[in-house]
């Protein structure tokens, strides 16, 4: 079942929690890099802010430096997009929900997943060097063995080293009967 949600959202609220996503250690100025002394240049699209910075004169929004930038979305609507590709929610079944196209959406969760994965830890044990048996938790908790035969078995290329003998079966009804011949 489909339903919107992005009319039941304060863009305030989720505004604030893109920009903390977005940027954890603060906003800061994507030239020089400053966080301190930066100003509100305007407000034409609230609750999005596009800042000014205070030493090297750079206006930005929240958005510059990520894969949301230049998009003209709601917050809402994009914080519904970053928690359905999270999710792993189909990219139709989201475009419907949110009446836009499904290419122009597909392609931001091509941009939004290839930047997930250049951030992904490529060490996430910490150390350099690892056991096996850190790596392998489970490993010897299958089960019963796997049955095994008796004999070993022929080297590739060679017959076996005991013929096989296939029993005949007996037809359907237990018993071979002979047809008469009248």
């Amino acid at each position: 079942m489909d339903f919107p949600l992005d009319d039941l959202m304060d863009e305030r609220a989720y505004y604030e929690r893109l920009v903390a996503l977005l940027h954890p250690g603060g906003l800061a100025c994507p030239r020089c890099g400053a966080a301190d002394g930066l100003g509100i240049h305007r407000r034409h699209r609230a609750p999005v802010i596009d800042y000014q910075c205070g030493h090297c004169g750079r206006v930005f929004n929240a958005f510059a430096t990520t894969p949301l930038r230049g998009t003209r979305r709601p917050p809402s609507q994009l914080l519904l997009i970053v928690r359905g590709i999270a999710r792993s929610e189909p990219t139709a079944r989201m475009a419907r929900e949110l009446s836009c196209d499904r290419k122009h959406l597909l392609e931001m969760r091509h941009r939004l997943q290839e930047r997930a994965r250049l951030a992904v830890d490529r060490n996430p044990l910490g150390d350099a060097v690892v056991e096996a048996d850190e790596c392998y938790v489970n490993a010897g908790e299958k089960g019963h063995p796997a049955p095994r035969p008796g004999r070993p078995a022929a080297a590739p290329g060679q017959p076996p080293s005991r013929p096989r003998h296939l029993r005949q079966r007996p037809a359907a009804g237990g018993r071979r009967r002979r047809a008469r011949l009248g």
